[in-house]
């Protein structure tokens, strides 16, 4: 008897030593009925295959994969592909599947249909292992025919490997056309600024930066120049000036032999001035300058003209020479030659000062050419710099996509071939007769109870206390018929 919806022990034992048989019943009938259901129900049979992610066998460190994509990620988005309808209608056509079903059904409905059954499943890394890298995937297809599974499962493979070849030849291809139009446009303005920076040096030649200590030197070289030149004119027009005072004196003493007068200058006092002008010479020069050198050749013709005199004519004979003396047209030549030397010293002399003009200039004008041109450098610089990196990367990426066609790179591989299943999926006999034998004990549990609860007699003095409220005062035993006298007494209410 049950109290407040709860079975003692000793009253379970009791129900299950007098119903014992409900159990057995239940649980082979649910058993029986499960199987039953398997026969009933249309078989599934599942074909399955792996496909492996052979990674490249070029070390990343040497050639740079093109693909920078998580593999799973990428693979993610080519299940997506793979599964949609563009993919999926072509193998229910080419196969013909579902010939009862197209009737009735739209083939988004019978896409669907097939999407459900293609199971498409990662593979664990293993425990332990350091490369966490993604390392395959399952393929699963289920289907009422085993060989149209296998056929289905293989396609859908076929198609796994044929996206992931072309994903990674269309990404090579993208990369290398990418970088080739960023290098064509990085190397235009390469140039731009190449020619720039050479039209600036064209522009400012020998004001740039690395002139200015040339520059510097030229003019320090410039200016000694200019300061020898300016001595040179100085000792020029000296010689002149001493050349048309030996010449006018000459002259003088010329027209007064001529006048039959007295010479108001002789030789001797032409010497005597020659002589002061050594003097002269000698105090500012070496004896090897030219100057020095020049002024003893002078005194040694005078010299030698004195002591020809008397031949040339002797005095108070009253004759006129019919040409100048020498002598005088000696001095005539070396006044033209000092002219010439003059003019053409006082031309190299303002050719210096033009040069000297022209590098000041320059060097004052370095400051912000040196701005400039440290501008235009780094210009050139910063595009010179992209384009050799964008040069490297073309290089990276056409290396990576050869790779991908010696099939050196990321690779997917077929593990197995695809299964031809000789066993159905479902609905599996073992599990469905463990099911039924499950569902069957309980429901045998749920009929021993309620029997339990059905059953209202008193089989123990609590149930007399409980049921009539009285308490027991003694007990009569059950007396057994002597056939029954190995059984257990049963007790009585009193």
């Amino acid at each position: 008897m049950i109290r407040n919806g709860e079975i003692s022990k000793s009253e379970a034992k009791r129900i299950l030593q007098k119903y014992w048989w409900v159990l057995p019943l239940t649980v082979i009938g649910g058993t029986a009925l499960a199987l039953g259901v398997t026969l009933v129900l249309p078989k599934r049979f599942t074909s399955q295959t792996i496909v492996l992610v052979d990674q490249p066998t070029v070390s990343p460190d040497l050639v740079k994969p093109v693909i920078t994509e998580q593999t799973n990620q990428r693979l993610a988005s080519m299940q997506e592909q793979i599964l949609s309808r563009s993919r999926l209608q072509p193998i229910i056509e080419k196969f013909g599947l579902y010939p009862s079903e197209r009737g009735t059904l739209h083939m988004e409905e019978l896409v669907a249909k097939l999407r459900s059954a293609i199971e498409v499943s990662p593979l664990e890394p293993m425990q332990g292992s350091p490369n966490r890298q993604f390392p395959g995937f399952h393929v699963n297809v289920s289907f009422d025919d085993p060989q149209t599974a296998q056929r289905i499962c293989s396609e859908v493979t076929t198609m796994f490997l044929q996206e992931s070849a072309k994903y990674t030849e269309t990404q090579g291809t993208l990369t290398t056309e990418f970088l080739d139009q960023q290098l064509e446009e990085s190397k235009r303005k390469l140039d731009e600024q190449d020619g720039k920076l050479a039209e600036f040096k064209n522009k400012y030649m020998g004001s740039l930066p690395d002139n200015e200590p040339a520059n510097l030197g030229l003019l320090t070289t410039l200016n000694s120049q200019l300061d020898a030149h300016t001595q040179a004119v100085s000792r020029a027009q000296q010689d002149k000036a001493v050349n048309e005072s030996l010449l006018a004196s000459q002259l003088a003493n010329l027209k007064a032999v001529k006048n039959g007068d007295t010479p108001t200058e002789s030789l001797e006092q032409q010497l005597s001035a020659l002589q002061d002008q050594l003097g002269v010479l000698l105090s500012r020069y070496t004896p090897d300058h030219p100057d020095v050198i020049k002024a003893k050749t002078q005194i040694e013709q005078l010299k030698k003209r004195m002591s020809d005199a008397p031949k040339e004519s002797a005095p108070g004979s009253g004759r006129t020479p019919a040409t100048e003396p020498v002598a005088v047209q000696q001095l005539r030549a070396r006044l033209r030659q000092d002219d010439l030397s003059i003019a053409d010293l006082t031309k190299r002399q303002a050719q210096i000062q033009g040069q000297i003009a022209v590098l000041q200039g320059k060097i004052q004008a370095s400051p912000a050419v040196e701005q400039q041109y440290k501008e235009l450098t780094r210009n050139y610089q910063t595009a010179q710099e992209g384009y050799n990196e964008l040069l490297k990367h073309r290089d990276q990426a056409a290396m990576g996509r050869a790779l991908n066609r010696q099939q050196q790179g990321e690779l997917l591989r077929v593990l197995d071939p695809p299964s031809l299943p000789t066993t159905p999926s479902f609905p599996k006999m073992p599990v469905f007769g463990g099911g039924g034998a499950a569902v069957g004990l309980a429901a045998g549990l749920g009929i021993l109870y309620l029997i339990a609860a059905l059953d209202t007699s008193m089989h123990t003095e609590r149930d007399v206390e409980t049921c009539l409220q009285l308490p027991v005062l003694a007990l009569v035993p059950n007396v057994a018929p002597a056939g029954r006298a190995h059984q257990h007494p049963s007790k009585g209410s009193g």
